[in-house]
């Protein structure tokens, strides 16, 4: 019997399906950006997203690949129970300490990679024409998100890194570890939270991994008189279209993006590894547009 799905496709025995796995999940925006790949490629194909408990995981996993999903993507907290669960990870993996997509093999085993540093240097390159290498950057926030984020922008060659936290041993702990791994790069943590407007000028490259910012009502970390011209910034988060802190960089005459081309660049990557193709970003991006801010004027 053929099923008709919400969006209209038609689906079948031989319709091959991917997944986002959360818990929670119903937030997420990655079956529209990639239903949108779909349907401009003519695949016959559908993702969905299902909410799947944290200790179910590693059983879960197994399964999918059992019953032919073509891939799946895990959002949290699954990340870090993936990447202890999983015995083979990629570099980028091994990297981040995360797992957020999972190849599933001819044999049925499971390789396990982190598009995310990807996604994180493609929306940096698409935004300002820049990559890491020898930048000099800030980095708000050291958590999960953070610390994935640190060792892309140590992979890309920065040639100085600057670490802020609300709580400074998790800035001054990850500095020591980067330190050990890239002996290359100048790794500092800030002297004070928020980061003196001092540390702030003598940075080019800002990045904000925290919450900040998501609701409107949000005050700015960083205002105007901590910024520059020189500054380009992302905003990781990108319930908002301009955050507080994007709008106190615009205001002192900086360039500032949010977290959208980032999510749009990581499926990007993940569409890539179950597939073999790279998609059509202008559908993803578009789709993932309307779903996030409701617009159709894609500009």
């Amino acid at each position: 019997m053929t099923l008709l799905s919400s969006e209209g496709l038609s689906l079948t025995g031989k319709t091959r399906i991917f997944a986002v796995l959360g818990h929670p999940v119903a937030h997420t925006m990655s079956p529209p950006m990639h239903q949108a790949a779909f349907r401009a490629l003519g695949m016959d194909a559908v993702y969905a997203a299902f909410d799947v408990l944290p200790e179910n995981l590693m059983a879960v996993l197994p399964a999918m690949a059992a019953m032919g999903f073509g891939g799946v993507n895990l959002t949290i907290p699954h990340k870090e129970v993936a990447y202890k669960g999983i015995a083979d990870l990629a570099p980028s993996a091994q990297r981040s300490a995360s797992v957020n997509t999972v190849v599933f093999r001819a044999d049925g085993s499971l390789e396990g990679h982190s598009t995310d540093g990807y996604g994180l240097s493609m929306a940096v390159k698409e935004a300002f024409d820049l990559d890491f290498a020898n930048e000099s950057v800030l980095l708000i926030g050291c958590g999960g998100a953070g610390r994935a984020a640190a060792r892309e922008i140590a992979e890309g060659g920065a040639v100085r890194l600057v670490l802020a936290n609300r709580t400074p041993e998790r800035a001054r702990d990850l500095a020591a570890e980067l330190t050990r791994e890239y002996p290359a790069m100048l790794v500092e943590a800030a002297s004070a939270w928020p980061p003196p407007p001092d540390t702030v000028q003598s940075v080019n490259v800002i990045l904000n991994s925290t919450s900040l910012g998501m609701n409107a009502g949000d005050p700015a970390l960083l205002t105007p008189a901590h910024l520059g011209a020189h500054h380009r910034m992302l905003d990781m988060t990108y319930v908002l279209e301009e955050t507080p802190m994007m709008a106190a960089v615009r205001t002192a005459g900086g360039q500032a993006v949010n977290g959208l081309g980032m999510l749009l660049h990581q499926g990007v990557r993940s569409f890539e590894l179950w597939t073999g193709v790279h998609p059509p970003v202008e559908p993803m991006r578009a789709a993932l547009r309307d779903a996030v801010y409701g617009k159709h004027d894609h500009v």
